[in-house]
């Protein structure tokens, strides 16, 4: 039989022996998939739909039509309402301040740190991850009271810079155990060779280490950003007056023993959650190089 005889009689011996196609069962499991994606995408965009919706309804159409109807109006006071009376704009300016600051130290601690524990010669290395390990274990309600109390006796309490150092260490013990471990298999012919022409250990971390950490940095100081930006307990705790209280405080004052306003709560879990959202969409090709560039190496 020739070749082409062979390869035209190949698909008509398939479908009489009932063998399935394997292109066929790839294109429908690739659906599946997608289907499943798109499921998991809506069920993760209901809340904000259900905030973005009860945000612009008066108490009227709240009470009438329930939480998941659509509005049958458009209306803002809800959310200027919320705005002026916890002084949104200050609370705001807050958030991004502490953020922003235990984002920027937390992963230059955490860098320090493992550049120590993961390429220089640290006794008891293992010793100090398993204590970082059981730091990061720890539940921040335990931390409560030893936090209020040293705040209180170095002057620091109901100021910002406590919740900025807080923040720090605490993130840095997660950040230093991951880099620590990036570090461990960093190439150590780099760093010869760098040492050899002169360079100093800071110079080696400056030129030739973060250079190459550079995506996994940038990843990391978005979790503690993000991380930061979403405490409540321990900024509850230290921070007690209105000029210093951060976004997640001002959402928790909404609450009294007995008035609760539906739209109220939403315009301000709305103005919670967009510039979390922004700021991430403005990084999120930084996040997915620094991704795809730690998985390749």
């Amino acid at each position: 039989m020739s070749a082409d005889a062979t390869i035209a009689a190949g698909p008509t011996k398939r479908a009489r022996t009932g063998e399935p196609d394997a292109r066929h069962g790839e294109g429908f499991g690739r659906y599946w998939v997608l289907a499943l994606l798109v499921v998991a995408a809506l069920l993760t965009l209901f809340p904000f739909f259900l905030a973005a919706i009860n945000a612009i309804k008066t108490p009227t159409d709240y009470g009438a039509n329930g939480p998941v109807a659509l509005p049958r109006s458009f209306d803002l006071s809800a959310l200027f309402a919320f705005w002026t009376g916890v002084e949104f704009g200050r609370k705001l300016w807050n958030s991004v301040l502490i953020s922003g600051c235990v984002a920027f130290f937390g992963v230059a601690l955490s860098l320090l740190n493992a550049y120590a524990l993961g390429i220089g010669k640290v006794r008891g290395r293992n010793l100090i991850l398993i204590v970082l390990m059981l730091g990061i274990m720890v539940p921040q309600e335990s931390l409560v009271y030893p936090i209020y109390y040293l705040a209180k006796s170095v002057g620091l309490y109901d100021t910002r810079l406590s919740v900025i150092i807080v923040f720090t260490v605490l993130q840095s013990a997660f950040g230093t155990y991951m880099l620590s471990a990036v570090l461990t298999q960093f190439p150590r012919e780099i760093i010869d060779a760098a040492e050899i022409d002169g360079a100093s250990r800071f110079q080696v971390l400056w030129h030739v280490v973060i250079p190459v950490l550079r995506p996994t940095l940038t990843v990391l100081g978005t979790f503690f950003f993000i991380w930061t930006w979403n405490e409540f307990l321990l900024p509850l705790v230290l921070l007690i007056s209105n000029d210093n209280q951060n976004v997640s405080v001002a959402m928790g004052t909404l609450h009294g023993q007995h008035v609760s306003d539906p739209t109220t709560t939403a315009a301000a879990a709305l103005l919670g959650i967009v510039p979390t959202v922004i700021f991430f969409l403005v990084f999120q090709r930084t996040l997915m190089r620094g991704v795809t560039v730690g998985a390749v190496k």
